[in-house]
């Protein structure tokens, strides 16, 4: 179930708001959980007891960790958890990228390759495992304690709304709200987590599902089939493709967090106005920027090793941020990617963007993202480098794809959207949208706007069989 799904939209959603707000204070923690429970299962029947298994023994291991004196005896409990967790991550999600490397590796020395059996992966484990990771660190750090009731973990867990997608929410960052929400379940709290819903279920529904047709016929192409100019076509468009559905499911789980009196972290802020990589990763999935960060970074060194080290602790931590998206070589390739042009920023690039100007400054760093987003969105590094290759051909190929009006009109849309906030002050000013308590009159407009788009979404997806959740991967 996702929540651009008429299912979700005119069902889950409604149904679970309603029991949620009617029922007592005690019992909501609860309810939401059976109904993220229900949630997962209704996708993966087959994957929810394991991770509930899973979820069972972290919390015990956790609350030893906490009772523990023994600083050892709370490193070998912080390890087992770990273990547990990336063992599982790996298990699934890595197995068969694994065992498909060693049977091309005995192929090419003349052995005949290994049998496997394709172990499926279960819906939103990078995302889980890694708040998973978060509550044992953070416990094990004393930032926070842990949470006394099993119910209230598995929640903190399995809460639908980022469950599957994000944003990445880390312990310390809401423990506090899963005991107690009484500060943030407010009437306009509520009616501006719908309007942040209806922002992100329109980036989804009306622009990021439209140029993804499109680019899935172009992608689907051989790629010396592309001319040069459908090339950055399909590109240009995966690259809006991707920050709409991506940028608005988290708006949506942001939404549905403020709507039963979460405060979830921001997890996009307008990443393709930024004037250099590092930049961009301030802006782009910033849940995932700042965790890798705190507990992978930092661990390593961070910025207090020698300067060779430092790049080096860089490459790595990207090189990984790469496999977490994907378990193929294609995206090993664009972590490193990311990683080379990190430490370009810290080398040189960011003093050069000073020196160039703002706005040439974003045209370059779009320009390096659109690249990286052709080794994201190939099957194959072959297949990515034929298409970089056709990118720069400037050849006279004709393509017989028409692109509708409604593509072209989105594609005008992505590009304002994307980039608007690049002039002036309106960067701050969306803020204050977002988040300034509003007079009664603007909230009314914001309702009816809401309204009145979340029916058209809604109108679109029963109308069309395009509805892509592109994050199974994760």
């Amino acid at each position: 179930m996702v929540f651009s799904s008429s299912l979700f939209l005119l069902y889950f959603l409604p149904v679970f708001l309603i029991v949620y707000y009617l029922l007592p204070l005690k019992f909501k923690n609860i309810f939401t959980l059976l109904a993220s429970i229900f949630f997962y299962a209704w996708g993966a029947p087959d994957f929810i007891f394991i991770v509930l298994g899973s979820i069972f023994i972290d919390f015990f291991l956790v609350d030893w960790i906490h009772k523990s004196t023994l600083m050892k005896a709370r490193r070998i409990l912080l390890t087992i958890s770990i273990i547990m967790n990336v063992g599982m991550l790996a298990y699934f999600k890595y197995t068969n990228f694994l065992i498909g490397n060693i049977n091309v590796l005995l192929g090419w020395l003349g052995f005949e390759a290994a049998t496997w059996t394709n172990i499926a992966l279960p819906i939103g484990i990078s995302f889980f495992t890694f708040q998973k990771l978060t509550y044992s660190v953070d416990v094990y750090r004393n930032v926070h304690a842990p949470l006394k009731k099993m119910g209230d973990y598995a929640m903190y867990i399995l809460m639908f709304p980022q469950l599957i997608a994000g944003p990445i929410v880390r312990f310390h960052e809401i423990a506090d709200q899963i005991e107690s929400r009484r500060a943030f379940e407010t009437v306009d709290a509520r009616l501006l987590g719908f309007f942040r819903f209806a922002i992100g279920l329109s980036k989804k529904v009306l622009i990021a599902n439209v140029l993804g047709q499109q680019v899935d016929v172009i992608f689907a192409m051989p790629s010396g089939e592309i001319s040069t100019s459908l090339a950055w076509m399909g590109i240009v468009a995966y690259s809006f493709q991707i920050y709409y559905d991506f940028s608005g499911y988290s708006d949506m789980a942001i939404g549905i967090g403020r709507m039963i009196g979460f405060r979830f972290p921001e997890n996009f802020n307008n990443p393709y106005i930024s004037q250099n990589i590092t930049e961009f990763w301030r802006r782009w999935h910033i849940t995932l920027g700042r965790w890798m960060r705190d507990y992978l970074y930092i661990p390593l060194g961070g910025s207090r090793v020698p300067a060779h080290q430092m790049y080096f602790n860089l490459w790595v931590v990207f090189l990984i941020s790469g496999l977490w998206h994907g378990a193929a070589w294609n995206f090993v390739v664009w972590g490193g990617f990311h990683g080379f042009f990190l430490i370009a920023d810290r080398m040189f690039f960011i003093r050069f963007s000073k020196f160039i100007g703002k706005y040439p400054s974003i045209i370059i760093t779009y320009f390096i993202t659109l690249i990286g987003w052709v080794l994201f969105r190939a099957e194959t590094l072959t297949f990515a480098f034929g298409y970089i290759e056709r990118m720069f051909a400037f050849d006279t190929i004709e393509t017989a794809i028409l692109f509708d009006s409604k593509f072209k009109w989105m594609m005008i849309l992505g590009v304002i959207f994307a980039f608007i906030a690049s002039i002036g002050n309106i960067e701050n000013w969306w803020q204050e949208v977002l988040e300034k308590k509003k007079k009664a009159l603007t909230i009314s407009l914001i309702i009816l706007g809401s309204i009145l788009f979340t029916g058209i979404c809604i109108a679109s997806i029963t109308s069309s069989s395009f509805n892509p959740f592109i994050y199974f991967r994760f």
